[in-house]
């Protein structure tokens, strides 16, 4: 005889204020206990204004564990129903896919529990935010090549973006002086823009950085900058920070002596997503004077040593021309930072797409093609 398995798990969370309110209830269990029961009921007997959905990854692909949505409030009309399908149904199914993927719900459970709020973890960060109205991007098939908004002139911003190709590879940065000038909200600006894009918010963050990364994920941000000079007890919270919202940490090297020796003073659980490693001309002549191994270094230092202490992805910036592109990729760089040759191009487009020329196609351009070929 099979023993039943009645493990119920049961939680309450309230966050945000105002519009931006989100209140959730919780009844997380066997699919052959009372938590199953329950979900079987809120699929079945249905009731006026309270339909319920499961939560989904993408059309026809469910989250596991298997997730009912059941709305709290009376869904009266088309509006209603647009929040529940779109930005509910997308936040819960990410919500349930990153449970997973951190550990929080164990994998194996994942065939065996149901929630009343699976994971393809290839799949679970792509879907679109009907309020926000923008694609959640992760970067997971790099090169990319990261467009660096250094400007001070929204009109010229403007055109830039609109000149830019429509390709899945470029990333958009609001650089720091568009940021001073304008504030965090040109980040928002921005997305009106680039629906869909990446937008990186460059604010050299040095101390506060729990606010600065609420303040950019409130306005869209996908990733934020944070200064590598600030104490490790500020960029820890900044990273933190980041985790919780949901958004990317970039740790911006700039003017830091020894790369290697500030990541390893950071705690493993906060390493930063995304490393930037500025140019330094001095750098190869200095290490071959100290007779040190040449072959992992580039003009941007040691890409893989980075990557062997973060586990992430590294950025280069700092006088990158197409032509340097190639010998950034060679060293295991993951994004290249054009500014000046872009943004001081009169032709930005073909500026942009000389750097396109030397990365692969789009990754979602191959998935179209190859999408029936998916292993499940």
């Amino acid at each position: 005889m099979v023993k039943k398995d009645d493990t119920m798990y049961i939680g309450e969370a309230l966050i945000g204020d105002g519009d931006e309110l989100a209140h959730v209830d919780l009844l997380i269990g066997s699919k052959d206990g009372p938590v199953g029961n329950a979900f079987a009921n809120g699929l079945s007997q249905l009731s006026v204004g309270h339909t319920p959905l499961l939560s989904v990854i993408r059309p026809n692909l469910i989250t596991k564990p298997a997730t009912i949505i059941i709305p709290k409030v009376t869904v009266g009309d088309l509006d209603d129903a647009s929040k529940i399908f779109g930005p509910a149904q997308t936040a819960v199914g990410r919500a349930v896919a990153d449970a997973v993927e951190e550990g929080i719900i164990p994998k194996d459970k994942a065939e065996e529990w149901v929630i009343n709020a699976s994971v393809l973890l290839y799949e679970k960060d792509r879907g679109t935010h009907a309020i926000m109205g923008f694609k959640a991007i992760k970067l997971y098939e790099p090169p990319y090549l990261q467009v660096a908004l250094d400007l001070d002139n929204l009109d010229v911003m403007e055109r830039i973006i609109k000149q830019l190709p429509n390709r899945e590879r470029i990333l958009l940065e609001a650089g720091t002086p568009l940021v001073k000038k304008f504030g965090v909200g040109v980040v928002g600006k921005i997305r009106e823009l680039a629906p869909s894009g990446f937008i990186i918010a460059d604010l050299k963050t040095l101390d506060v950085g729990r606010v600065e990364v609420k303040m950019a994920a409130d306005e869209t941000a996908d990733a934020i900058a944070i200064s590598g000079l600030g104490t490790i007890e500020s960029i820890e919270k900044a990273i933190h920070e980041c985790q919780k919202q949901g958004i990317y940490s970039i740790l911006d090297m700039m003017n830091v002596d020894d790369f290697s020796g500030k990541l390893e003073q950071i705690n493993p659980e906060f390493m930063p997503n995304i490393v930037l490693l500025h140019r330094n001309v001095d750098l190869e002549s200095k290490l071959r004077a100290e007779g040190k191994n040449l072959d992992d270094v580039s003009a941007w230092g040691n890409i893989k040593e980075i990557k062997d202490i973060t586990g992430g992805l590294v950025a280069v910036a700092g006088g990158v021309t197409p032509e340097k592109a190639e010998e950034a990729f060679d060293k295991g760089a993951d994004i290249i930072i054009g500014g000046r040759y872009i943004i001081g191009s009169g032709d930005p487009r073909r500026a942009a797409e000389d750097f396109l020329a030397h990365m692969p196609v789009d990754p979602n351009h191959m998935r179209v093609v190859m999408e029936d070929d998916e292993q499940i």
